[in-house]
């Protein structure tokens, strides 16, 4: 959904609520894709406090299903966003760029609203998601969820630098 940010540069000093649902159903994140299990609108104060400048103000509710890192469960992992910001109208795309101030949900006089959420679950997703702390992850030999059930695999991965060590072992072993 976009927002037609025109109107709020007739005076100095306007301004306007605006309350947005959030169209996506999905979040195209860098490792995955992951739906929206909940969503609230998204509700924006934007201000004109001159030159074609403005402060934006708003939160954004949303739940994301992720999966575990460790056993790949789902995991239900909630969002509330606080946005604050300032848009300089005048400068133009590039000049945001240069100025390391890119804001690709700016196209001319409009906002796009699933964009501004794209880029704050960007900025704010989690580097590690647990379904539980003690997660204890899937073996990764079966493939068991160990969390629920345990495997019979052999567990021991032996270290190529003690090969040597282990056949002195097996040769006492045998005596």
């Amino acid at each position: 959904m976009q927002i037609n940010l025109s109107e709020l540069f007739s005076s100095d000093g306007k301004e306007k609520t605006y309350t947005q649902d959030i169209e996506m159903t999905r979040f195209q994140a860098p490792d995955g894709v992951y739906e929206i299990v909940e969503k609230e609108p998204v509700r924006l104060t934007v201000r004109h406090v001159g030159n074609r400048k403005l402060e934006m103000s708003g939160e954004i509710r949303l739940s994301l299903e992720i999966p575990c890192d460790r056993c790949l469960t789902p995991v239900k992992v909630d969002f509330d966003l606080d946005v604050d910001s300032s848009i300089d109208m005048n400068q133009s795309e590039e000049e945001r760029a240069a100025d390391l101030d890119e804001q690709p949900y700016i196209s001319g006089n409009y906002l796009d609203v699933d964009q501004l959420v794209r880029n704050e679950l960007l900025l704010n997703l989690p580097m590690k998601v647990l379904c539980r702390e003690d997660c204890k992850g899937i073996c990764n030999r079966c493939g068991a969820n160990l969390n629920y059930e345990t495997c019979e695999c052999d567990k021991s991965t032996p270290d190529p630098r003690m090969s040597v060590i282990q056949d002195i072992f097996k040769q006492f072993k045998e005596v």
